[in-house]
């Protein structure tokens, strides 16, 4: 994290949504983005890292799907097993997942022409630049982040996501009464993220009374992720909350 340059010619002082990771495409990865791609990956304009994004750069969500309708949008989405399932399941609304992982972005295009989506795009990009300026304000009707890395040693838990200052972010591109769901395999890091979520006047539980635990999430499909955390015995902790401002 901290060798990565942000958008300013500086170095990143914030958490970013991802760890560095390689990886070979498989022959077929390769060819689903030579095929579809330019389809389902947005194109967006870099900084200076390469998972950054232009701070001047504004997604059009209506030109990019081509539509105006209800956005979703997927934090770390994988290899695109709960985007798929969900912009399958939901024609009606628009899916915009953010990875950073090329091989998880091949594998999700592969899913979307099998099943020839209409209502998903794809973006390589550090997530709390997109949330800082390439969202637009209040244009998003759900945020999904679906087993974020939970840095479990102390000496890392700077590094997880979910801090006082990506609250605000999710803030500032979710609409009104817009939810946000969370969903965790390691239960100090739900409870971090409740009591920082719980910290901010702009959120409250979807679930009233709750602390924010909700039921499963039905739209969160079980993916290889997270039936590997269930054999190791880990427990889930689903989170939800509504924007209240």
């Amino acid at each position: 994290m901290s060798e990565t340059p942000s958008p300013h010619g500086t170095f990143r002082t914030e958490p970013v949504s991802f760890i560095r990771r390689s990886g070979r495409l498989s022959a077929g990865q390769e060819l689903a983005l030579e095929r579809s791609g330019g389809t389902y990956v947005v194109d967006v304009p870099r900084a200076i890292a390469r998972t950054s994004v232009d701070p001047d750069y504004v997604l059009d969500p209506a030109a990019v799907f081509g539509r105006t309708a209800a956005i979703v949008v997927e934090i770390g989405s994988g290899m695109g097993e709960c985007a798929v399932a969900a912009a399958t399941a939901r024609p009606d609304v628009d899916h915009l997942a953010l990875e950073v992982y090329l091989p998880g972005i091949a594998q999700a295009v592969r899913g979307a022409e099998r099943a020839g989506l209409a209502n998903l795009r794809l973006l390589q990009a550090n997530a709390p630049e997109v949330f800082a300026t390439a969202l637009p304000v209040a244009s998003v009707d759900e945020v999904w982040i679906f087993f974020p890395d939970p840095w479990p040693k102390a000496r890392h838990h700077k590094r997880r996501l979910v801090t006082p200052s990506f609250v605000e972010l999710v803030a500032r591109v979710l609409k009104p009464g817009g939810v946000w769901r969370l969903a965790t395999d390691w239960r100090p890091y739900a409870e971090q993220m409740i009591e920082v979520i719980s910290g901010s006047d702009a959120f409250a539980p979807l679930v009233p009374g709750s602390d924010g635990t909700a039921p499963r999430f039905d739209g969160r499909v079980l993916t290889t992720f997270e039936a590997k955390g269930h054999r190791a015995g880990r427990e889930v902790t689903d989170l939800a909350y509504v924007r209240t401002r």
